[in-house]
């Protein structure tokens, strides 16, 4: 079982900037590649960035590419998601998601199996 607790969401002007956290219970931590995703309302689900177990592989939307980073700590059991330039239409609740090695597709969020609650990220123009 992992427990996932994210934080750092807020509201910020267009342009600016957030770090969202997700920290995690657990001992194995070290052992999930991780992903953020995002829902604005009225809209579906959609990959935000996706970081393999060590963190050596990073995956990004194309909407979010050289604006965001994601970033992990395993020894801290946390891992992060740097946004920069935001955008109004970055607006959404942020989650952050679990899922045991080896798996595909980081995009996909039913390769998941633990979820956070979300942070609220709202940008305005």
């Amino acid at each position: 079982q992992v427990q996932l607790v994210e934080s750092g969401g807020g509201l910020v002007q267009a342009g600016g900037s957030l770090r969202l956290s997700c920290a995690a219970s657990g001992r194995t931590f070290s052992s999930y590649g991780m992903g953020w995703f995002r829902q604005a309302p009225g809209k579906e689900r959609e990959f935000v960035a996706g970081i393999s177990w060590s963190g050596g592989n990073t995956y990004y939307a194309y909407s979010v590419k050289g604006r965001f980073t994601i970033s992990r700590d395993n020894a801290k059991n946390t891992v992060y998601l740097q946004m920069n330039s935001l955008k109004p239409e970055d607006t959404a609740v942020y989650s952050c998601a679990a899922r045991p090695r080896g798996r595909l597709y980081y995009a996909d969020y039913g390769t998941y199996d633990y979820w956070g609650r979300g942070t609220q990220v709202t940008v305005s123009s």
